[in-house]
């Protein structure tokens, strides 16, 4: 039960995007990827592969993750999908789902969102919808273009 930690197979890192670089555009891989600068887009592995993303403290990325293999311990904004396991460490921060197949995560480690179990070649579940009384309310005191210009043209007669 409390015996040796099981260490992800594929520990080999083929790409590395350091400190200080910032890639706009979504990242497409294969093998390992370790990043410690920050990506504006989507990070996806190829399909059937075995990646390992690796994010460092340092690292952020800004867009939607789909591995099947992540160590975390910087910031995401957007939702993680890992279809095999997820390590989020103690200084990890996520804003948005995280779905999973098996998950680790040390305290410290900060998810703003859902987590959401899926077995292996199961689609993530949809969002739900949010219909909060706040929301609802903000939806009425917007009135279409098209009704605004009809009330107006009713009220000048």
């Amino acid at each position: 039960m409390f015996g040796k930690k099981k260490k992800f197979q594929s520990a080999r890192i083929d790409t590395l995007v350091g400190q200080g670089t910032v890639i706009n555009g979504d990242l497409v891989f294969t093998g390992g990827l370790h990043v410690d600068g920050m990506i504006n887009g989507n990070v996806i592995a190829e399909n059937n592969s075995s990646a390992l993303l690796i994010l460092s403290e340092f690292g952020s990325i800004e867009g939607d993750i789909n591995v099947p293999n992540m160590i975390l311990n910087g910031e995401v904004i957007g939702d993680v999908t890992c279809s095999d396991r997820v390590e989020l460490a103690p200084k990890s921060r996520v804003s948005g789902s995280v779905y999973y197949n098996l998950i680790e995560m040390a305290i410290g480690a900060e998810v703003n969102g859902g987590l959401v179990h899926q077995a292996n070649g199961v689609e993530p579940q949809k969002a739900l919808e949010d219909k909060s009384e706040w929301k609802l309310e903000q939806e009425k005191k917007i009135e279409p273009a098209s009704e605004k210009s009809v009330s107006k043209k009713q009220s000048a007669k």
